[in-house]
């Protein structure tokens, strides 16, 4: 397997998790994202989209990091990423998704780079957009973790896809100083949860090959 992706990138990140856990060996092939090597045609031809990750298996190329998780589940089932049950697998997935398609999208960089170019806007502008969206998205992930299906991690005493999207984006958070985890007694648990496992210590971006 190939895994197209980006240090930083906390969608390659998600992805990185979920092969360490599945014990999957894998290749890195580096996009690097600030100088706009997603946009190279060789690249686009793999990735219409432009963005990290894509993920090479065999003849097949599966792309955004949620189906590509989902892909390795079902391909290689054990360990498990979602829970039996339909009712907790909602829940799980619900959790996922609240950081993959709520608080990331609008978070990540080319919006970023957006806001300086063409809207103008500086670096103190910036960091309030970044740290009011994971504020929001945080707040309410902490109230959903108030249940009492949380154990050591967002679903259980197992890690699984809620945990995958939630521990890069508490890196995330940590982008600017101004932000405080403070508030989030319960996220702050399982992120140090996670990162006592290995899967999640060998994913982190300062770990991989492209790392700068």
């Amino acid at each position: 397997m190939k895994l197209h992706g980006y240090f930083r990138s906390s969608a390659a990140f998600r992805v990185r998790i979920a092969l360490n856990l599945k014990a999957l060996a894998y290749e890195q092939v580096s996009v690097h994202l600030r100088k706009n090597e997603q946009q190279r045609s060789e690249f686009l031809s793999l990735q219409p989209q432009g963005l990290v990750p894509a993920l090479e298996d065999g003849g097949e190329v599966v792309i955004q990091s949620l189906a590509i998780i989902e892909y390795l589940d079902e391909m290689h089932p054990k360990p498990p990423l979602l829970p039996a049950k339909p009712p907790d697998r909602a829940r799980v997935r619900a959790l996922a998704e609240a950081v993959a398609c709520d608080i990331h999208p609008i978070d990540n960089l080319r919006v970023l780079r957006y806001l300086v170019n063409p809207l103008g806007h500086d670096e103190r502008v910036v960091e309030a957009w970044f740290n009011h969206w994971i504020k929001l998205g945080f707040d309410a992930i902490e109230r959903l973790l108030d249940d009492r299906r949380t154990g050591k991690f967002c679903h259980g005493d197992r890690a699984g896809l809620a945990d995958i999207c939630l521990v890069p984006q508490v890196f995330n958070a940590q982008r600017y100083p101004s932000f405080d985890m403070g508030p989030y007694p319960r996220i702050r648990g399982v992120f140090e949860t996670c990162m006592a496992l290995d899967a999640f210590e060998r994913a982190r971006p300062e770990k991989q090959p492209d790392a700068e």
